[in-house]
């Protein structure tokens, strides 16, 4: 019997939306968007974070102004509990997505070995 790979990537995707780390994280964001302020904080930094990342990404040379801006509004944030502990689930999620993934992938580097550098 054949395994449908994308049924079984639809149970995983159940299975994260229903695990701890996720309804923390989910928890955590919904906290934060009921707090205005907060909300406005967050979404800055984002913000922030995703502009220096499409520069990145098309090749841009990023300032030392924008440096110290992203900086600045990461020790903000970090300094706001309701968007601190936001950043430590997503970090949680973040390494449960990590391990998932060298799960998936073990088929593939048994196959082919791990590449040493």
């Amino acid at each position: 019997m054949a395994i449908n790979l994308y049924d079984q990537a639809n149970e995983l995707e159940r299975a994260l939306r229903q695990s701890d780390e996720f309804q923390q994280l989910k928890n955590m964001y919904d906290e934060v968007n009921s707090d205005e302020s907060a909300s406005k904080m967050f979404e800055n930094f984002r913000n922030i974070q995703m502009q220096l990342q499409q520069k990145q990404m098309s090749g841009e040379e990023i300032t030392q102004e924008e440096v110290e801006q992203a900086q600045k509004a990461a020790q903000l944030v970090q300094q706001h509990d309701k968007i601190s502990k936001l950043m430590e689930a997503e970090q949680r999620m973040s390494m449960v997505i990590t391990d998932l993934n060298k799960v998936i992938m073990k088929p593939l580097e048994e196959l082919y070995g791990s590449v040493q550098q």
